[in-house]
């Protein structure tokens, strides 16, 4: 199917957003004449930073629920900015994008890798950082999110001190567990002083990538303590990008470029 045109010269965007990289490309198209833009979000956080631009929330109904918004609302250029680990939405997305012709760009930032002095256990899931963590005590600082929290209920031996943007209600019942409600960046001298304070000994973290919250990753290298490092699901391959600021260059490139030579999905 052809993209749908442009209407009066103006795009129709719909950012899936969630991210920093999502934000920031939004704050730089607010108020151009010639981009409309609109913002969905997943609504797993209750209090989003309000942003500029109309704002949805809330799921679309799978690929083809994504692919009739798009065509409903006459959509001409789709931006997946979510976070590293959204495998399902980007799975989504792309193909919400085979299906109606409108061109999909991916924001995906470099994931973190491995420095001098770091000591890391790489993992493909949950149930495996379980598992890395090992049967005696341990006192384990938990930066994985409050979604996927509760899988470390298996492990109810260890300390946790658990660090999530929306409080866990109750996600992860163990006996041992201070929960500490944040919103980053966090730098790497702060995240230290944290770990040395709750006495950690390890720490879970995604593989999420960005500066933001890397400053736990810098701190547990200057203290010497180990890292289970929860490796990025796999994602379509799709036309991408690093950073916002190519995402708007690829906009403004759009607005010179026909169907016929924008590379689809």
């Amino acid at each position: 199917m052809n993209t749908p045109p442009s209407t009066a010269g103006t795009l129709r965007v719909l950012i899936l957003g969630g991210t920093g990289e999502a934000s920031a490309l939004v704050r730089s198209l607010a108020g151009r004449a010639d981009r409309a833009v609109t913002l969905s979000l997943a609504g797993r956080t209750a209090a989003p930073k309000p942003e500029p631009v109309p704002t949805r929330i809330g799921g679309f109904g799978g690929a083809e629920g994504l692919a009739r918004y798009l065509r409903t609302e006459a959509i001409t250029r789709l931006i997946d900015a979510t976070h590293p680990f959204a495998a399902q939405m980007s799975t989504n997305a792309a193909r919400a994008a085979a299906l109606t012709g409108v061109p999909l760009l991916a924001i995906r930032r470099p994931a973190w890798s491995r420095e001098r002095g770091d000591d890391w256990i790489e993992v493909d899931g949950m149930a495996e950082a379980v598992a890395a963590l090992g049967a005696e005590p341990r006192r384990v600082f938990l930066t994985i999110g409050r979604q996927e929290a509760g899988a470390f209920a298996a492990a109810p031996q260890h300390s946790y001190l658990a660090r999530t943007v929306e409080p866990l209600a109750g996600i992860l019942p163990v006996p041992h567990l201070t929960a500490l409600e944040a919103r980053g960046p966090f730098d790497a001298a702060s995240e230290a002083a944290l770990m040395r304070a709750n006495r950690i000994e390890i720490v879970v973290s995604k593989n999420a990538g960005g500066a933001a919250t890397y400053g736990k990753i810098a701190a547990a290298r200057s203290l010497g303590l180990p890292v289970v490092m929860v490796r990025r699901p796999a994602k379509p391959d799709v036309p991408r990008v690093a950073d916002e600021a190519d995402a708007r260059r690829w906009l403004d490139a759009s607005d010179h470029a026909g169907p016929s030579t924008l590379r689809a999905v």
